[in-house]
């Protein structure tokens, strides 16, 4: 399990001293950060560095970043996931609403998670670095590591674009004092050129085949949605189809039945990288503490689940009932005293997310602490981002359309059931109108997973979803001009004035 080991403990507390960036004077410390534990006086074997790491997998399963708070910010803007309980903490409904600030509590809580986790994953490679190993050894362990603070910073970078970009552990507080921003194009550099070292030095699979460590799989995968997201059609379609023509190496697949991809008890080969929770552990700083259950589940008259993120009736209304992918993805009844109600019936009546409460595994309290695993990515967004990649580069051609199609034929494999919905894509669409075709694709096929909100910026999709006359979710306080960004925490400014400027919109 991804938890800190108890003699990491004292190293990581050290290391996390600088988490979030908070820059500060040797005069604010009681003790030093840097030179308590040398780093080459504890890294002295494999062990060691993978214990260092296991520090960063355990921060990005706390409950500040993928066990709720940062999972919460990325569901609930965008334009398929509303607040079911107004009566919730203010700071979910500024986000969902667009009115947050710069003391908004999430996203207080998620930008030091971020720094955070970067320290952890800065101290592995540093270990690596030092370690006296084979440059083989050396490499696949600074290649997970360079994976996962690519991972970080793509968040990051998306979310409050420029930034302060660490990778190096061990620099004094004169030092980070000193570091400004980076732009948005050098983070992007940093991030390429790790995913790229990752792909060439990971593994094609970890021991066990486990999906929560990378692969090269993974680093291509997240490569090809580094470049679509950038606009570098060529390179998502190359990257996506390199995945493709080595699933098999990678032991890739799309899981026959949709449900089982969401099924806690199962380990579907169409998980490309998960967050590994287990029930009923937790760690240090909050680690492996999976409330998202809790948060998107039903809350019914027996007070299950806490109704935060709810769908509104627009998402549920306007999906076709032929799609299983419908029944997977929502609860619309549940059942109350030994009756079976439909949603008219829930405490908040809309139906609920399905995805992460359903078959959860073992649970406690209102769903939370559950067994779920979270996936990050899987193939079938590989397949979705190579065929809007070839889209954007030779229109809709046979190629393209057989990847949205491969995706339709599963689901239309309602629980074993052949069903004739959704249809397969035919030849004789226009490029925009395929773009279309595929953008709406992931929304259903990726809905509630935390990559909606990434698709309507990069597309610049705002106005139209959030204030067009088809609005699953109006929100007419949104602003292109502002909302695709995040503002910098005011408590880090006011720590860091190198943070400045603000981002526009939030002075």
């Amino acid at each position: 399990m991804n938890l800190i080991l108890k003699k990491m403990k004292k190293y990581l507390n050290v290391t996390i001293l600088l988490l979030a960036l908070s820059i500060f004077s040797c005069t604010d410390l009681e003790e030093e950060p840097v030179g308590l534990l040398a780093p080459e006086g504890f890294f002295k074997t494999q062990k060691d560095v993978e214990t260092a790491m296991n520090g960063a997998y355990a921060r990005l399963s706390a409950f500040n970043y993928y066990g709720r708070q940062f999972s919460l910010i990325l569901i609930l803007m965008d334009d398929m996931c509303d607040i079911g309980n107004r009566g919730t903490r203010p700071e979910r409904i500024q986000i969902n609403d667009f009115v947050a600030d710069a003391n908004n509590a999430l996203v207080r809580s998620a930008w030091p998670e971020s720094y955070a986790i970067i320290t952890a994953i800065n101290v592995a490679e540093g270990g690596a670095d030092i370690l006296d190993a084979a440059d083989e050894v050396k490499n696949a362990l600074k290649a997970e590591a360079k994976f996962l603070r690519s991972l970080v910073y793509y968040h990051m970078v998306r979310l409050w674009g420029p930034s302060i970009y660490l990778e190096e552990f061990g620099k004094s507080p004169e030092e980070l004092n000193a570091l400004t921003k980076s732009s948005e194009s050098e983070i992007y550099e940093h991030i390429i050129e790790n995913l790229k070292f990752a792909k060439e030095h990971l593994p094609d699979q970890q021991p066990n085949n486990v999906r929560s460590r990378p692969t090269k799989g993974t680093a291509a995968g997240y490569l090809a949605s580094v470049y679509l997201t950038l606009g570098d059609y060529q390179k998502a379609y190359d990257e996506a189809k390199w995945v493709i023509d080595n699933r098999t190496k990678f032991d890739y697949e799309l899981t026959a039945d949709f449900q089982d991809v969401f099924d806690a008890t199962k380990k579907p080969k169409e998980h490309m990288f998960i967050i590994d929770f287990l029930y009923d552990v937790t760690g240090d700083f909050n680690t492996n503490l999976d409330y998202l259950g809790s948060v998107t589940g039903i809350r019914s008259a027996d007070m299950n689940g806490w109704s935060v993120c709810v769908p509104s009736m627009a998402v549920y209304d306007t999906w076709d009932d032929a799609d299983y992918r419908k029944t997977v993805s929502f609860d619309d009844s549940t059942r109350i005293d030994g009756v079976m109600v439909d949603y008219t019936q829930f405490r908040h009546p809309r139906p609920h997310i399905a995805k992460y409460v359903r078959l959860q595994g073992e649970s406690r309290g209102q769903n939370e602490a559950s067994d779920l695993n979270l996936v990050t990515m899987r193939y079938a967004e590989v397949l979705l981002t190579a065929a809007e990649a070839l889209n954007e580069i030779s229109g809709p051609d046979a190629e393209a359309i057989g990847y949205i199609n491969q995706i339709r034929e599963r689901a239309r494999n309602w629980a074993g059931i052949p069903t004739n919905f959704p249809v397969d894509v035919t030849s004789g669409m226009s490029k925009d109108e395929f773009r279309d075709l595929v953008l709406d694709e992931r929304r259903i096929e990726l809905a509630f997973e935390m990559k909606r909100w990434y698709d309507i910026k990069r597309r610049d999709l705002g106005d139209e979803v959030f204030k067009g006359s088809n609005s699953l979710e109006p929100r007419p306080e949104f602003n292109s001009s502002k909302h695709y960004l995040l503002p910098i925490p005011q408590q880090q400014i006011d720590i860091s004035p190198n943070l400045l400027p603000q981002n526009p919109g939030y002075n």
